[in-house]
């Protein structure tokens, strides 16, 4: 790994090109979206819809980012059938699709071929990667950065063989 530092925001805002998102869990225990998620889980989906609430920093950052021109992304490899976590992604994935964003799902049985980082990863203009650490439950617990041009080759890689066998959001079905 390289030992330069990045800021995540300041990666985003002075990306030129791209800025593309792999996740590969089929849960997150992000403490953020704890409350969301129960409520979700309780029948409450308002904030599958909500512009304003919890997410209109990420969407107001996606729709400026997107409006720059800036290509962005997200791909996620999911297990089937799929958890109570990805059909709550899912049912709010579309609106990061609204603010910009490309989104598309590949079941984890078509992935077995495809050669995969160990970890979730962002990868900006194909030249810096930022891999999020996440415990066995979940719990985001930090991130590397790294320009190294063959981790760099590698995330690329791996991100345009999911996305191209991937199911664009809207077709996908949970």
């Amino acid at each position: 790994m390289s030992l330069n530092v990045f800021d995540f925001d300041e990666l985003i805002n002075s990306s030129e090109h791209s800025a593309v998102h792999l996740e590969m869990r089929d849960a997150y225990g992000v403490a953020e979206e704890n409350a969301d998620f129960a409520a979700w889980k309780a029948g409450d989906h308002s904030s599958r819809r909500d512009r304003m609430g919890r997410r209109r920093e990420w969407l107001e950052l996606v729709a400026r980012t997107a409006a720059r021109g800036v290509v962005m992304r997200r791909a996620r490899i999911v297990s089937e059938p799929v958890s109570d976590y990805i059909r709550f992604e899912h049912e709010g994935t579309q609106l990061n699709i609204e603010a910009g964003e490309q989104v598309r799902w590949l079941p984890r049985r078509q992935a077995s071929d495809i050669a995969l980082p160990g970890n979730d990863f962002w990868l900006f203009d194909d030249r810096v990667v930022r891999f999020g650490h996440f415990s066995g439950n979940g719990q985001y617990i930090g991130e590397d950065f790294t320009d190294t041009p063959a981790v760099a080759k590698l995330c690329a890689s791996a991100f345009e063989a999911v996305w191209e066998r991937g199911t664009p959001h809207e077709r996908f079905k949970v």
